[in-house]
């Protein structure tokens, strides 16, 4: 048994907002057990952190994420004039992870599950593609996860973009395989495993109802919910309504594939209808902001409608300081109604999603959650208070504050500082991304 106990420390909670000021936080083994004044106090304890005048909080989440971009940073291959959001997607994406092999996936991963540690995301929900590279593509994110640490959900995108039928069977049995294999973690050890998984799809437009049928047998067999783009943009929804006659989510729902373990992702243009489907549903719509403004695609006007809206980023990283301002000021910007603590709400309902997958209680520091918390030093200059804890993320706490990490109970970043040598790992990132350009160059 592995005791922590955190001295003397600021406890923020972000859903519910608490302040709770000179309290001992005790983890034992993967989970918070006492939280209070002096609770730590006679406890024979592994490591003991001197907590004064810092913030333990609990750890962000992201909810939508594309490993597979983790080496497209400032990428130099020539990419043609992209006029609207299909050309993006055939001109850089849809090029990019075709390049992925399986080095360059395993380093996306590694480097990505780096960045979001560092940023004080203590949990990511990946979206993965990579078609020259199918079978044994999410084993390969999953490494990159466990070598840091790091808590994450990963799927194979399913679609019939490059291969057609094949493709899509290919995408479902990677999807079949890597459930199976996080099964076999969760039975070896269930409150250590740190990875789960999803049935992943590109978008509808990219899905025959063949492929839609071979998802839903994904979902039978793996009992887990589907993690799919949907109306990212207006040509999604006008296909749909062209070749199926039906709104995206109603020919989803047909399949079977709207449920309390759906993560839908932007939904931009969906219907009133859809909307209140997708509650009904009691289904999750992951919302990402700098991802829209980045491709042009417009503004969801409907979020303050979404029951479970979560914040992702869409493969911009993983700083979800950073992603929670954008989404707050972008909201502000088009007219919205909401403020920062809707944000920062919305972002804490990615750890409801968490609990459906991994059966235990995330997001707050209160004894039977799991200890995946941060550890912060930010200097506040004016009061931090239950009603103001978001202002101070959307106006000054951010990722610069994070100084310690703990998932699952375990350091995985100490003092700014971590176990293994960060500086060769991200060395031996830039010459996998030059040769993942070169790839690219020639595709």
């Amino acid at each position: 048994m592995a005791l922590t106990v955190i001295k003397d420390t600021t406890v923020l909670g972000f859903a519910p907002a608490e302040v709770h000021d000179h309290t001992d936080v005790v983890i034992t083994d993967d989970r918070i057990t006492h939280v209070g004044p002096n609770a730590g106090d006679g406890l024979d304890a592994d490591t003991i952190i001197d907590g004064r005048g810092q913030y333990v909080h609990p750890g962000m989440v992201c909810s939508h994420h594309h490993y597979y971009s983790g080496l497209s940073r400032g990428i130099t291959a020539t990419i043609p004039p992209s006029p609207d959001f299909i050309s993006i997607l055939k001109n850089l994406w849809w090029r990019m992870d075709r390049a992925l092999d399986e080095r360059s996936t395993y380093y996306s991963s590694l480097i990505c599950s780096i960045d979001a540690i560092r940023a004080g995301t203590t949990s990511v929900i990946d979206h993965h593609a990579s078609p020259s590279f199918i079978e044994g593509s999410l084993h390969q994110i999953k490494r990159g996860f466990v070598e840091t640490g790091l808590r994450g959900m990963t799927c194979y995108e399913m679609t019939d973009r490059n291969g057609g039928r094949d493709e899509l069977a290919a995408g479902a049995a990677e999807n079949v395989a890597f459930a199976k294999e996080v099964d076999a973690d969760k039975k070896a050890d269930p409150d250590g495993y740190l990875v789960e998984s999803a049935i992943g799809g590109h978008a509808p437009f990219t899905i025959s109802d063949e492929g839609l049928l071979m998802m839903a047998d994904a979902v039978s067999q793996s009992g887990r919910g589907i993690h799919l783009h949907v109306a990212e943009g207006a040509y999604d929804v006008s296909r749909s309504h062209h070749m199926y006659g039906k709104d995206l989510l109603v020919r989803l729902d047909q399949f079977g594939l709207i449920d309390d373990k759906a993560l839908l992702v932007h939904g931009i243009f969906l219907s009133d209808d859809e909307i209140a489907l997708l509650n009904e549903k009691d289904a999750f719509l992951a919302h990402n902001a700098r991802s829209n403004m980045n491709n042009h695609v417009g503004y969801n006007t409907k979020l303050p409608e979404v029951r479970n809206l979560v914040i992702g980023t869409d493969g911009l990283g993983p700083d979800m300081f950073e992603e929670l301002k954008f989404a707050f000021f972008k909201h502000r910007d088009a007219g919205g109604p909401w403020w920062p603590g809707d944000f920062l709400g919305a972002m804490s309902h990615g750890n409801e999603l968490l609990k459906r997958y991994f059966g235990s209680e995330f997001g707050r520091i209160a004894p039977g959650y799991k200890a995946d918390l941060v550890i912060s030093d930010y200097l506040a200059p004016t009061p931090i208070e239950p009603e103001n804890i978001a202002g101070h993320i959307a106006f000054g706490l951010g990722s610069s504050s994070v100084k310690s990490v703990m998932i699952n109970g375990k350091l995985v970043m100490e003092n700014r500082s971590f176990s293994y040598d960060v500086q060769k790992i991200y060395a031996d990132a830039v010459q996998e991304a030059q040769r993942v350009w070169e790839r690219v160059e020639s595709l």
